[in-house]
């Protein structure tokens, strides 16, 4: 059976990464609009791992998922000085 347990340091980096292209160049991968992330899903997701990426915070904003993120967002802001 596999194991259904979200990655921890895969999640993290959703939280912490900016999108390194594009119209939302410097977004955090978290925060990037779901109209984008359909744009990508319907174009294809880029090879390799920005493509996972991408592809993972689509699948976690269409099943509503979103509040998995919330702890690693305030762990991230609270480091950051917020």
């Amino acid at each position: 059976m596999d194991n259904l347990q979200p990655d921890p340091e895969l999640l993290s980096t959703l939280v912490s990464m900016p999108m390194p292209f594009g119209k939302y160049k410097g977004t955090l991968l978290c925060d990037l609009p779901v109209s984008y992330l359909e744009w990508f899903h319907r174009e294809g997701f880029p090879k390799g791992k920005m493509g996972m990426l991408l592809a993972t915070i689509y699948e976690i904003k269409i099943n509503g998922l979103e509040k998995l993120l919330d702890p690693l967002k305030k762990a991230r802001g609270k480091s950051a000085g917020f």
